[in-house]
C-alpha cells in the first residue's frame, strides 16, 4: 500500500475532527473544518444524512485517525501495535508512547517542521542527526537522553537559516527540551499519556485489533 498524496483536508473531514495536518493553515480561517468551510465529510453523501455506525466502524474510524494522525502505513502501523502488546502496562497507551517518540513525530514536536509529513521528509533527506549520527529513517525510535539535532550542513539551508525566529514561538512538550539557537534537542523522558495532546482514544484501537 501506497503512502497518501491526496488532499489531506479530506482525512480531517472523514475523520470528523481536525488532525492539524496543515500546520498553520489548519489554525486558520482556511481550514475546511471550519463552520463556513466543509466541515462535512468527504462525498456525495457526506452532506446528506448518515446512518447510526456499528461498533466496527467507530473502531476502525480511530484506528485510521490515529494512522493519519502520524501518517503511518497500515502495515507499520500492525508493527508498532505488537510492540505495544509485548511491552508491559497498557497496550493503548504503550502505541501511543511508541508512535510519538518516532524520529519524524519528535521533529515534528520539537518545531523543527510544520507538519509530521514535513519532518519525515526532513529526516528521509539526512537532515536530522541523533546522538551527532545521521539517521534517515523515519520510524526510528528515540530513547531517553537522545540527541535530536540539525545537521551542521543543513543549517546552511535557507529553510533552518528562517526558522530561528520560528522556533521561539513554538511550544515543546514537557518530555522534550529544546535550544534554539543550536537546533538541537533532547529526549528527557518518555512520554506520559498527559503529554501526549492527539485527540485519540486508544482503547478503541486495541479493541480494532482485538476482535
Amino acid at each position: 500500500m501506497a503512502r497518501y498524496t491526496g488532499p489531506v483536508c479530506k482525512l480531517c473531514r472523514r475523520a470528523g475532527i481536525k488532525l492539524f495536518l496543515k500546520g498553520d493553515r489548519c489554525f486558520s480561517q482556511k481550514c475546511a473544518m471550519e463552520s463556513n468551510r466543509k466541515p462535512y465529510a468527504p462525498g456525495s453523501a457526506g452532506q446528506g444524512r448518515r446512518r447510526k455506525m456499528s461498533e466496527f466502524g467507530i473502531q476502525l474510524r480511530e484506528k485510521q485517525k490515529a494512522r493519519h494522525t502520524y501518517g503511518v502505513l497500515e502495515r507499520q502501523f500492525r508493527r508498532h501495535f505488537q510492540e505495544a502488546e509485548r511491552r508491559p502496562g497498557s497496550t493503548g497507551e504503550n502505541l501511543l508512547r511508541i508512535l510519538e517518540m518516532r524520529l519524524d513525530n519528535a521533529v515534528f514536536r520539537l518545531g523543527l517542521a510544520d507538519t509530521r509529513r514535513q519532518a519525515r521528509q526532513l529526516v528521509n533527506h539526512g537532515h536530522i542527526v541523533v546522538n551527532g549520527r545521521k539517521v534517515d529513517i523515519p520510524s526510528y525510535e528515540v530513547k531517553i537522553g537522545d540527541v535530536i539535532a540539525v545537521s551542521p550542513r543543513a543549517k546552511n539551508l535557507e529553510y533552518f537559516k528562517a526558522l530561528g525566529e520560528v522556533l521561539k514561538r513554538r511550544e515543546v512538550p514537557t518530555w522534550l527540551t529544546m535550544e534554539n539557537e543550536a537546533m538541537t534537542g533532547r529526549v528527557l523522558n518518555a512520554p506520559a499519556r498527559q503529554d501526549i495532546d492527539a485527540n485519540l482514544q486508544e482503547q478503541l484501537i486495541v479493541e480494532f485489533y482485538s476482535r
